[in-house]
């Protein structure tokens, strides 16, 4: 319920903010990455204002996803390492149990009763 919530007041109003920056920033731009030849440029790419926009936008998002994992390695680790302890364990008292079995003495039936 929260959820769809948060999407009504808040990712409504910026996917209509986002819809009338692309319209408003229709012109077409060259973007040039070459720094030396602005005359005849070697590596140059003709789009829209808004997509220029909206992949900074998704290259950041990525960007941020991929230091964000990277810095969770450690947590990660831990949790694989432990729930291999808990498989090491539950083998081990799955085998102690089994050994127990085996072991225990069972009492003899005194025929004089």
């Amino acid at each position: 319920m929260l959820s769809r919530i948060f999407n009504w007041i808040v990712l409504v109003p910026l996917a209509l903010i986002g819809i009338g920056f692309a319209v408003a920033n229709r012109q077409w731009i060259t973007v040039s990455l070459d720094p030396f030849n602005r005359a005849h440029p070697y590596i140059k790419a003709d789009m829209p204002l808004w997509a220029l926009f909206f992949c900074g936008v998704f290259v950041g998002i990525f960007a941020g996803w991929m230091v964000a994992w990277a810095g969770n390695r450690k947590y990660r680790k831990a949790t694989r390492d432990a729930k291999m302890e808990l498989v090491r364990t539950q083998q081990q008292f799955e085998r102690d149990k089994r050994e127990m079995a085996r072991q225990a003495i069972v009492p003899r039936q005194d025929a004089t009763l």
